[in-house]
């Protein structure tokens, strides 16, 4: 879609990847103001805040610097590391950090969009003591709910909801201009410095300006989704719609804010008139329903990226719908409905939300900002002095964010358990898989052809399978791990028709399908390398069966009857996978880093889907073995054998029994 610009494909952009900024009118401005005295310092200091923060921040980090980083199409922090990984090893802790932090975040995206809508409600008469919260729980429940049958059919009223929405907001925020036209000397950066510089605690209140850029990491997520052109194009719309909505706030808050009767009024919905506030208040709590499947449909696919990239266990994907890049994780989804619930719960409003919010976002744009600049630097072969220049900017900008952001912490020391358990998952995971990888040994397939073959025709062993097929992690056509070699000839020898050695290649490309075959020995001895990109769910069984069809209707593979007679009665034949897992040996001592990292990883294999189930095979064509890992073997064993002489003692004899015999 990226080359392609239609009023069709803007629409669709328009709901997909704006819920979560385009909703932010809802509480920043609320957020600024607080119960703090309306002043046009604060007030108009806040709008110019906003304007400056979404021109800097979203506008020419995201929607100009980031989307260059396009991987075939698809964006997303994963995608970027996919990137810039070959250049420096190190950038995978903060990938693991910026996702950790992304997701831990997006957590209360939905419970404070939902609850700032519903609340609105309070404002209607004889409302106003509602008991907003099981309101907010029914609808994330049903939210959460639905997921397992796909948002395909309800995702095609996202653009129009969302233009409606945007459309509303300019038009609420211009009448207001239009009675207050001075309000727009507000987006003078003055008004911003003098904020900072000059009102009480003025630098603290970026934490609450931030809230107004959150959702600018998903316009890069959503990338694939839309297309670069796109999503520039429509943030011009989306821009202008959020500015007159947050100005027009400050235009009613100037003018109504020494009014005690206005006094704690969430000023989004103090200027609507009376008349319009249900279908306001719906129309925006559509908007956050919208922000929130937006969020969980990222979530899904950020830890199906980790688990295909090795930063997530392996656990169950499924695909809902046949639209391409839509999933459905049950797991993911179970954990999100519990943590917004728990959000809810434990803050009853969006006001509490507000000072909880933000925190771990600016760290997120932190590590985006240090993957782009590597990007940048050795993908687009930018100077490096601009590149610096541009570092220096997003650090100083986003480190601002974060100091101010960093007095929340009090305020959601839940998030924390949270997000930590979160950032040791992906770590284990990462750095025991490369520690468990360091004990592969591969060896020269080549070396092993004339006993494979010999095997093969050995008709005295009993045949294991017709299709005898291994996972193999050798990239090189002619390597193979020399566990699989003897799993085949060690104890009972394994005799099949045909060897196959079957390769997964996650590629850096998201949605790569091919495939290519080396016969190492004629219709006995083959090499299949199946490349899938990083956002396709594998189906190794499904495809190699495919491949196998697809190889003897083109004449490239013989199978034809046994001369032992194993296909006279059944001539279908018959597929074996074994697959080969590892578990920690008892011959194990380990330092303390390697048997944490290693003991937990082991733990979380077992939590986590088998190979079986993760590369699509069926139960009964899997055979699995199991292999010890003898990572660091213990080598100082003092073991002594002990010389006993032993005497017979005449005065102590030893006790006789006398068996007599039966009669």
């Amino acid at each position: 879609m990226n080359g392609k610009v239609t009023a069709a494909t803007l629409l669709v952009a328009l709901g997909i990847i704006y819920g979560d900024i385009g909703t932010s009118p809802l509480y920043v401005l609320k957020a600024i103001a607080g119960d703090r005295p309306v002043t046009e310092m604060l007030i108009y200091g806040g709008v110019s805040c906003i304007f400056w923060t979404l021109t800097i921040q979203t506008t020419f980090k995201y929607i100009f610097l980031t989307l260059k980083a396009d991987n075939h199409g698809e964006g997303g922090i994963f995608s970027l590391y996919a990137l810039v990984r070959k250049y420096r090893k190190s950038l995978a802790l903060p990938t693991i950090l910026g996702a950790t932090t992304l997701l831990a975040d997006g957590i209360i995206t939905p419970p404070i969009s939902v609850a700032s809508a519903v609340e609105g409600l309070t404002i209607l008469p004889g409302l106003e003591n509602l008991q907003t919260v099981p309101i907010v729980i029914v609808i994330l429940s049903a939210l959460f709910f639905f997921q397992r049958f796909g948002t395909y059919k309800v995702g095609r009223t996202f653009g129009p909801v969302m233009l409606l929405w945007f459309t509303m907001l300019s038009v609420l925020g211009g009448i207001q201009i239009i009675r207050h036209p001075d309000v727009l000397f507000a987006l003078n950066p003055l008004f911003a410095i003098n904020l900072l510089r000059h009102y009480p605690g003025g630098f603290w209140l970026l934490g609450a300006v931030f809230l107004a850029t959150t959702g600018a990491e998903a316009l890069y997520s959503d990338l694939g989704h839309c297309g670069r052109k796109n999503i520039r194009i429509s943030w011009m719309f989306v821009k202008t719609c959020l500015m007159l909505n947050y100005t027009g706030q400050a235009a009613w808050i100037v003018q109504t804010g020494a009014d005690s009767a206005m006094y704690g009024t969430n000023p989004f919905f103090g200027m609507m008139p009376s008349w319009f506030l249900i279908p306001g208040i719906t129309i925006a709590t559509l908007a956050t329903i919208i922000a929130s499947q937006a969020m969980i449909s990222g979530s899904y696919t950020l830890i199906n990226e980790a688990m295909n990239l090795n930063f997530w266990p392996r656990i169950k994907v499924k695909q809902p719908t046949n639209l391409k890049g839509q999933i459905y994780i049950p797991s993911v989804n179970n954990l999100l409905w519990f943590g917004c619930i728990l959000m809810i719960l434990y803050f009853r409003n969006s006001s509490h939300m507000e000072a909880a919010y933000g925190f771990s976002i600016t760290i997120t744009m932190l590590m985006t900002t240090l993957l782009l600049a590597h990007y940048l630097y050795y993908s687009l072969k930018w100077p490096a002095y601009l590149v610096g220049l541009i570092l220096l900017l997003f650090s100083i900008t986003e480190s601002s964010f974060f100091i101010a952001n960093v007095a929340k912490i009090k305020e959601r020391w839940m998030f924390l358990i949270f997000e930590l358990l979160i950032f040791i998952t992906m770590y284990v995971w990462y750095y025991a898989r490369k520690i468990n990888n360091r004990f592969t040994h591969f060896t020269d397939l080549g070396k092993y052809a004339s006993s494979l073959t010999e095997l093969h025709e050995d008709v005295s062993i009993p045949k294991f399978s017709t299709h005898l097929i291994y996972l193999t992690k050798a990239n090189r056509r002619h390597e193979i791990e020399e566990k699989i070699m003897r799993s085949i000839f060690s104890r009972n020898p394994k005799r099949a028709d045909i060897y196959w050695f079957l390769h997964i290649n996650r590629t850096v490309e998201p949605y790569t399908l091919s495939y290519d075959v080396s016969e190492l020995v004629q219709d006995t001895v083959i090499k299949v390398n199946i490349n899938i990109g990083f956002r396709i769910q594998p189906r190794a069984e499904l495809y190699f069966k495919k491949i196998v069809r697809e190889l003897i209707s083109n004449r490239e593979l013989n199978l034809h009857n046994r001369p032992d007679g194993s296909t006279r009665y059944n001539r279908e034949p018959d597929f074996k996978f074994v697959v080969i897992e590892k578990f920690l040996s008892v011959e194990n001592e380990f330092s303390l880093r390697d048997g944490i990292l290693l003991n937990t990883y082991f733990l979380m294999k077992k939590w986590g889907l088998s190979d079986q189930k993760a590369f699509g095979l069926d139960k009964c064509d899997v055979v699995t073995e199991y292999v010890p890992l003898v990572y660091q073997p213990v080598n100082n064993i003092e073991l002594k054998k002990e010389n006993h002489h032993s005497q017979v003692s005449a005065t102590r004899p030893y006790p006789s029994r006398i068996i007599e015999p039966t009669p």
